[in-house]
């Protein structure tokens, strides 16, 4: 089994969690090759974001609290078609969940996110932040000019599985700047080549002027 970096939290993430589980139920996230049995046979563009992207490019392990998948927001009706009645989706906005299902065919908001489980009795196992798109192109929820095909802006792994490039998964992580995204920062810098690096340190700088990760964009 592969070591795994512990994953490092602040005392309020840890109470956060907590809360959350109490209101919400626990997690039991999917790895990559779990999310890739789930989607096995779904015919629309897939592909993981987050610290799961960043691993799979740096291949430096570390421990994750879930797995993101995403697909288009045009998508998202082909998605419910595709697990049927195997699994439960939630649209979760602002902490509001309402079910996803025939009563509730949309999503209470195309650039929230739908919660995946078996039923009420288990855990929660996949996380799916939608992506807006336009007319299906790909949109970057930080930067809404940012349009581009969906080609553009992932890459797939040797197993397959398609995900977020890591600059552009470091940009949504720069507005959250926790432990875990300036650990993922750290270790994916070195690894970028010049121009995804000059376009990570040009975008936050535009996005987040001051922000503590351009002193060491460097």
């Amino acid at each position: 089994m592969t070591d795994r970096e512990p994953l490092h939290r602040t005392p309020e993430e840890v109470a956060e969690d907590e809360e959350f589980f109490g209101w919400y139920g626990p997690w039991a996230p999917l790895d990559p090759d779990g999310l890739a049995d789930v989607m096995a046979g779904f015919e629309r563009p897939w592909w993981i974001v987050g610290g799961w992207s960043i691993e799979a490019f740096t291949h430096v392990p570390r421990e994750h609290e879930d797995v993101d998948l995403t697909l288009l927001a045009c998508d998202l009706p082909a998605f419910r078609a595709h697990v049927g009645v195997q699994w439960h989706l939630w649209s979760n906005h602002g902490g509001t969940l309402r079910p996803f299902n025939d009563r509730f065919p949309e999503v209470l908001d195309t650039s929230s996110q739908v919660w995946i489980r078996r039923s009420a009795a288990d855990p929660w196992v996949i996380d799916l932040p939608i992506t807006p798109d336009r007319d299906g192109l790909w949109t970057n929820k930080r930067d809404p000019d940012h349009v581009a095909p969906l080609e553009d802006v992932t890459w797939v792994a040797e197993s397959g599985i398609r995900y977020l490039r890591p600059e552009i998964t470091l940009l949504y992580k720069a507005v959250l700047h926790r432990p875990k995204d300036d650990r993922d920062l750290a270790v994916t810098w070195p690894l970028l080549d010049p121009a995804a690096q000059e376009w990570l340190r040009t975008t936050v700088a535009r996005l987040y002027p001051g922000h503590d990760w351009l002193d060491t964009m460097d």
